[in-house]
């Protein structure tokens, strides 16, 4: 056997997983709960708009495709929702933004941002008829926004946190993680890693990518020693101090 067809053995091939965001697909357990209960009660909130904020892979995309699937089923002719980062909305497309969509989600919202264009699309949207859901993974209170304004403007939206996993959440979510990459755990290697695992939806959504990655590379079922060299591994990253950091 050439050393070329080793080498392409023992790479791991890419294929593609699922990431369901239909409303059956969001799992619920006390961590997100109250973010799950105000995007289902819409159109029944308090007013135009909504502020849901967690840390990184909590689901709160997850609920803005929730949200975009509500606005436009409950109408009864065809309606444009737009889920847009807030990297990119500018002063250039702001109004537009505002003109062509019913509603709109705005994601990973940061003080960085451009200030004057969010502050001009909340207004625009902030009107009888008009929807907008804001998320970011720091409350807004939380922020030091440039333009004081879009502070404030932000600050009186209701918001809600989505939590870390407890262990009902972090159960779930790695098998449904699993699911998504069609492969199948053992109750052993479950209990294993939520035993040793950290609290972290960004860590269990790293840890299982790389489980997939070495199961494949290994050409093995995810067994203890493959979950046990994924651990190593993002625990090696972590470790590994950074270019600038001070040593």
């Amino acid at each position: 056997m050439t050393d070329d067809l080793q080498t392409q053995q023992q790479l791991p091939l890419e294929f593609t997983h699922r990431n369901d965001m239909g409303r059956d697909d969001f799992m619920v357990s006390e961590c997100n709960e109250a973010a799950f209960r105000l995007i289902d009660s819409w159109p029944q909130w308090f007013g135009s708009g909504l502020f849901i904020y967690g840390p990184k892979g909590c689901g709160k995309s997850h609920l803005a495709h929730l949200f975009a699937d509500k606005v436009k089923t409950a109408s009864t002719k065809p309606v444009a929702v737009k889920i847009i980062d807030a990297a990119a909305v500018n002063m250039r497309n702001v109004k537009r933004l505002a003109t062509e969509n019913a509603a709109i989600v705005i994601e990973n919202v940061m003080p960085n941002n451009n200030n004057e264009a969010l502050f001009h699309l909340f207004n625009l949207f902030n009107v009888s008829g008009k929807y907008m859901l804001w998320t970011a993974q720091t409350a807004p209170n939380k922020m030091n926004f440039r333009l004081k304004d879009l502070q404030t403007r932000l600050n009186m939206l209701p918001r809600t946190a989505i939590y870390e996993p407890d262990d009902l959440m972090l159960q779930m979510l790695i098998v449904k993680l699993f699911n998504d990459r069609q492969i199948t755990i053992s109750a052993e290697i479950l209990k294993y890693m939520l035993t040793n695992a950290q609290r972290s939806f960004a860590y269990i959504e790293s840890l299982v990518e790389e489980i997939d990655k070495i199961s494949l590379a290994r050409q093995s079922a995810v067994n203890y020693a493959v979950v046990k060299k994924a651990m190593e591994l993002l625990l090696e990253d972590k470790c590994e101090p950074d270019l600038f950091d001070e040593i």
